[in-house]
């Protein structure tokens, strides 16, 4: 597996562990290529493995790009915060403040969603919308409109679940305040004067660089997926592309004191703070801020995000305390287990820091039946049955992401308890994935949060 190195970083065996096994992962989990960047005590290194594409391949590079996905809400929210300190933004003011005209399925919710609620993925409606409102200026004020017909799946700031749609309203917040399109207002006030001069959302700036077409594995082979864009909609979400250097570069402005490198005021001290700050509670034992996701690991603080686009999986964490960042750009499906496994190693080897599986509680097929049935997205329906004295989860598609052929569904897997509500996946490909019942105030399951998404209880 050939391997390009950043020459402005070290290159000495501090990181070769590092990169054999990104290559073992690489080669037994079908992904073509990956962009790593790490900061160990202050000391970056950057390291590219692969090919950009497998049907025209050309090396990835340090530089090549990649899409981040949903990693872009964490820009959107750094640009909000900036408003917000120029007092153009409250946190806590109804988006109706800004947005007069918008319209949700749910008029009550509609005149009290806050823009806090956005960036904490609490406003309750369906988070996974998709819809190309085409290339024009207009893109997000038209999708914003669209989601009048969206629906309100749990109580406004009651329940946290993964929400895209939110962040459209977010950006288009920016854009009614700033008077400028989402993408030059998040580089006015994000990309610019943090210096990420490799950071992109329009294709055409992009194609004119090295950079990373997506991929989907199918029949243990890798298969380019298209299209290679996100509709205009979706860049508040997760339109960004960029390099495992810029993102090291943000790591640090974001473990910093609100400075770029070159001394400049970006944001207050405080603000970086109550980004980090735990809001509600997230998916398991993890918390949410101010767009971050924010969990403790041997007492140490994590601060992540990561994305998945067409065929693009992307990670991106720091540790503030430690000075420590990590991001891993994939071109593939499945790179976010290459992302995972990854992770756990560097946090072993760099950081000693160790995380044990929780043990599995034995269930009878009688307690199990509690949580039989089907729970149901706008994209997935998962069905639960106990089949010889375990619990088995099917899967089914029943929205697409933006992508002319999708994934394979996964096979079922068996599911484990290792706590009252909550599960983990033990096979194939979902092997370790982890999920959580939730209740109505009656105490009957009511929904099922997996990948962070609220599932709806049919029935």
């Amino acid at each position: 597996m050939a391997t390009s190195i950043d020459e402005k970083t070290t290159t000495d065996a501090t990181f070769k562990p590092l990169h054999e096994r990104v290559s073992e992962a690489m080669e037994r989990l079908h992904v073509p290529g990956v962009s790593v960047g790490i900061m160990v005590d202050g000391q970056e290194h950057v390291a590219a493995f692969g090919v950009t594409n497998v049907n025209y391949p050309s090396p990835v590079l340090p530089d090549t790009l990649f899409q981040i996905g949903s990693t872009t809400k964490t820009v959107t929210a750094t640009a909000i915060m900036r408003l917000v300190e120029d007092g153009m933004i409250d946190l806590d003011a109804p988006v109706r403040t800004y947005l007069p005209d918008l319209r949700l399925q749910s008029e009550d919710v509609a005149q009290r969603v806050t823009v806090r609620q956005l960036l904490t993925h609490t406003a309750g409606w369906t988070g996974d919308f998709f819809a190309d409102m085409g290339r024009g200026e207009d893109a997000l004020s038209k999708i914003v409109a669209a989601m009048a017909e969206i629906d309100q799946v749990t109580p406004l700031g009651e329940i946290w679940s993964y929400n895209n749609a939110a962040f459209y309203l977010a950006g288009r917040v920016v854009e009614a305040v700033t008077e400028k399109s989402y993408e030059g207002a998040a580089r006015e006030l994000v990309l610019d004067p943090l210096d990420m001069t490799s950071s992109f959302f329009f294709p055409e700036e992009v194609m004119v660089r090295s950079f990373a077409v997506g991929h989907n594995v199918v029949d243990e082979k890798a298969v380019v997926a298209t299209p290679w864009a996100l509709p205009r909609t979706a860049h508040p979400a997760g339109g960004l592309a960029s390099t495992a250097g810029d993102q090291l570069r943000y790591a640090r402005f974001h473990m910093g004191d609100g400075t770029s490198e070159n001394g400049t005021r970006v944001l207050s001290s405080e603000s970086i703070a109550l980004m980090q700050t735990p809001a509600v509670d997230a998916a398991e034992d993890t918390k949410m801020g101010l767009s971050w996701h924010i969990r403790s690991v041997d007492g140490v603080k994590i601060v992540a995000h990561g994305g998945a686009t067409n065929g693009q999986q992307s990670s991106f964490l720091f540790a503030p305390e430690r000075r420590f960042a990590l991001t891993v750009l994939t071109n593939s499906g499945g790179g976010s287990r290459l992302a995972e496994e990854i992770r756990k190693w560097t946090f072993e080897h760099y950081l000693n820091l160790t995380e044990s599986e929780p043990a599995h509680e034995d269930r009878s097929s009688e307690a199990l039946a509690e949580y039989t049935g089907k729970y149901v997205t706008s994209m997935t329906a998962l069905t639960l049955r106990v089949e010889d004295g375990s619990l088995m989860m099917d899967f089914e598609l029943i929205g697409k992401f933006p992508a002319d052929t999708q994934p394979p569904t996964p096979p079922p897997t068996r599911v484990a308890f290792y706590a009252r509500d909550r599960i983990v996946a033990l096979d194939g490909e979902l092997a370790n994935a982890k999920g959580e019942f939730l209740r109505n105030p009656d105490g009957r399951v009511a929904w099922l949060r997996v990948s962070g998404r609220v599932h709806r209880r049919e029935g």
